[in-house]
């Protein structure tokens, strides 16, 4: 695998031109990364021109239409093209997106379309998510509760209670925010990123959850949680609109309150 830090300016390396984009008035250019693990070649930049009258408005159907009818080879993830699964996460002219919420419209000239920065590339567009995977399940992102349930029934919550984790389950786990965290950069074997506090504080403010303590103790470290530097790529980022920020900072002051 090689280890992609930031999108750099790469050369590029001209792919097959389609045909009927050729003969097209209405094309776009767009420049993806490549890298093969199979074969000793560098990463590289592609170059492909798509026909827009034939094709959907969004980089995640560029991305479709150039597997289907141009270059078979290229590797991307993706899956729900809602907006929802988070998988075709991907860097697209230097900010982190969802592909398939991404109109090309809204580009002007070429398009550059890079894997997520920092982490290990597996092949062309597809990160190696392993230690962000790793770093979820470290805190543990599921109900704890020693009083057994009510007979028969849910455990209940008030509106208001309700409402405390609605923006954090909103997260889908793309990485966006966390692989546009220079802290994270830094420290990805310590620091646990936007994306795992968002849900870690999602746990801790659910009225159900009655592991506060213990989840705070897990939290409770100078690389875990304090490596956020409130720089605010991470909300910037954002392509579901949530706030990571805030919520690393309601740890933060949670940790103070349970001192005092």
């Amino acid at each position: 695998m090689v280890q992609l830090t930031l999108p750099a300016n790469s050369k590029v390396r001209k792919g097959e031109t389609h045909r009927a984009a050729a003969a097209a008035g209405n094309v776009r250019r767009l420049l993806v990364y490549r890298y093969d693990p199979d074969n000793a070649d560098n990463p590289r930049m592609d170059s492909y021109e798509v026909d827009m009258d034939s094709c959907g408005p969004m980089v995640l159907d560029a991305l479709i239409k150039i597997k289907n009818e141009i270059d078979p080879g290229l590797s991307f993830r993706r899956s729900c093209r809602e907006g929802i699964c988070g998988s075709c996460a991907m860097n697209i002219d230097g900010t982190n997106e969802l592909a398939c919420m991404q109109a090309i419209d809204d580009f002007k000239g070429d398009i550059k379309v890079y894997p997520l920065p920092h982490l290990p590339v597996i092949k062309d567009l597809i990160p190696d998510m392993s230690n962000f995977y790793a770093q979820y399940a470290s805190i543990k992102p599921w109900l704890q509760s020693r009083t057994p349930p009510p007979p028969g029934r849910e455990r209940l919550q008030s509106k208001n209670d309700q409402e405390k984790i609605n923006e954090p389950s909103a997260c889908i786990l793309c990485a966006c925010c966390s692989t546009g965290c220079p802290s994270y950069w830094w420290n990805d074997d310590r620091f646990l990123g936007p994306a795992t506090l968002l849900q870690a504080y999602r746990w801790l403010v659910d009225s159900r959850d009655e592991a506060t303590g213990e989840r705070l103790d897990q939290l409770e470290d100078s690389f875990r949680l304090y490596r956020c530097h409130t720089i605010m790529n991470c909300t910037n980022t954002c392509p579901k609109g949530l706030n990571p920020a805030r919520a690393i900072a309601e740890i933060k002051k949670m940790m103070i309150e349970r001192r005092h």
